[in-house]
């Protein structure tokens, strides 16, 4: 009887590392450093369809502990003109969600830990359906998905079709998100909430920490999973109050930026350097 418990002990083993959560484990991992995530976004295909996975793995190695990686869209209404171009750049180069999808695998194949959420728009997703979608995201690696157009009150299915296939499904909150989707978001979110801490789109700044502050305490109340704030985080001092107060800082429009404005002989390594700033900031005492 020993002999076939050993036997199953080591089968339920092997199913358990088959469900790890590259999310939850990294924040975990994080936790227990008494470190903050640093997630930077970049946007697939820009500034060509060759260069993303080299971005991703410089990310990684420069500092960064989640990727969200986007997907370009024709009409990107939440972000800001930095983005939008950093989509029609991509589109110029016709990446679609396949190749987003592709890149993800290619990523896989020398990282396996570092996690990487999809972020973009509803219609890529609604022309391959649910769950093909699901389906092909948790089979190339696609460990959470953020569409930016899915509220909450309306994503049932949705969610149960990234739950089957295990991938986490996040959501945005902002200041002036009203309560009732506050506590809807608190019930449905997996792996993170990102709270937009500005109003408007990507890429405004003024960003108040006082405001910041206080809506995450707010917030706490209802979402134990952890929180990460995004735009208007520019530079290593934003950074670093920032990760004072949430449990992960998100940057986007600041590295697409330093994309935009470097040659390509120089553009790893200066996204690199960005990064390493970041994350240097980020871990101060």
């Amino acid at each position: 009887m020993s002999f076939i418990k050993s036997l199953m002990n080591i089968f339920s083993d092997q199913n358990d590392a088959k469900k790890i959560n590259r999310i939850a484990t990294k924040f975990a991992a994080l936790k227990n450093q008494n470190r903050k995530a640093l997630i930077p976004f970049i946007t697939a295909g820009d500034p060509n369809l060759e260069i993303t996975v080299q971005l991703m793995h410089q990310l990684v190695q420069s500092g960064a502990d989640i990727i969200e990686l986007g997907v370009p869209f024709s009409d990107p209404m939440a972000d800001g003109p930095t983005i939008q171009r950093s989509s029609e750049r991509a589109l110029k180069h016709h990446v679609s969600l396949h190749d987003v999808l592709h890149m993800v695998g290619e990523f896989r194949k020398t990282d396996s830990t570092t996690p990487v959420v999809l972020m973009g728009y509803a219609n890529p997703v609604e022309a391959l359906g649910y769950a093909t979608f699901a389906t092909k995201a948790k089979d190339c690696g696609v460990d959470g998905v953020l569409i930016v157009d899915y509220p909450p009150e309306e994503s049932a299915e949705w969610v149960q079709c990234l739950e089957q296939q295990e991938i986490d499904a996040i959501f945005l909150l902002s200041p002036t998100t009203p309560q009732a989707r506050i506590e809807q978001v608190a019930k449905m979110a997996k792996g993170y909430v990102y709270y937009v801490s500005l109003k408007g789109v990507t890429g405004a700044s003024h960003l108040n920490l006082q405001d910041v502050s206080a809506m995450l305490a707010r917030l706490r109340q209802y979402i134990a999973l952890p929180i990460g704030v995004g735009f208007g985080i520019r530079d290593g001092a934003t950074a670093k109050a920032v990760a004072d107060l949430a449990d992960a800082v998100v940057v986007g429009s600041r590295i697409i930026e330093e994309i935009e404005k470097s040659p390509e002989a120089e553009l790893l390594g200066n996204v690199g350097n960005l990064i390493g700033t970041l994350r240097k900031a980020i871990d101060e005492n």
